[in-house]
């Protein structure tokens, strides 16, 4: 943390991601602890109708239909067994020697369409679980245009495979399906 992309410049302003990151985590901990919505904005100094809208935009619907997409994965097994365990819709998890295969082997034309079709594929889905690089996540997010919910691997480029928690996992879908 600390680099130049944890800040924007906005007029005059200069505002810290860090610094937000801080008061989001504190808002929804006291909130998680019990404390109504005016005892969290009472205590941390914003409106109490800005706990409110920060619940509503980071809540995920129970009950969708759900797509996971990861890579690189180490423990590709273990996650494919758990998604297939726990009924999840659609999933595709790569290795990073899959996925560097999965590039490689076409040409660019195929590799744009089979990349849209698998795109247009997910965009069906209500809510779509990102692992991947923060990178990864925030274009799939913006691409993708959906309820994205992210399994952060790292900073870009992840040049190896990359353990994931099957419990962290688990715990996500269950609150998701």
């Amino acid at each position: 943390m600390g680099g130049l992309n944890d800040f924007f410049r906005i007029g005059e302003k200069l505002v810290s991601m860090e610094k937000v990151s801080r008061i989001l985590n504190q808002i929804l901990s006291l909130r998680s602890q019990g404390l109504s919505q005016q005892e969290v904005a009472d205590r941390v100094g914003v409106d109490r109708s800005f706990v409110s809208r920060l619940e509503s935009l980071g809540a995920v619907r129970r009950g969708a239909r759900l797509a996971v997409v990861g890579f690189p994965v180490k423990n590709k097994k273990e996650i494919v067994s758990l998604l297939e365990k726990l009924g999840v819709d659609f999933s595709l998890i790569m290795t990073n020697e899959e996925r560097w295969r999965f590039v490689e082997e076409k040409s660019g034309i195929e590799l744009f369409n089979e990349v849209m079709q698998l795109t247009a594929r997910i965009r069906t889905y209500d809510v779509v679980i990102l692992i991947g690089s923060r990178q990864r996540i925030n274009w799939g997010a913006a691409f993708l245009d959906k309820e994205v919910v992210g399994i952060d691997l790292g900073e870009t480029p992840l040049t190896e495979d990359k353990y994931v928690d099957p419990e962290e996992l688990r715990e996500l879908i269950l609150a998701v399906q």
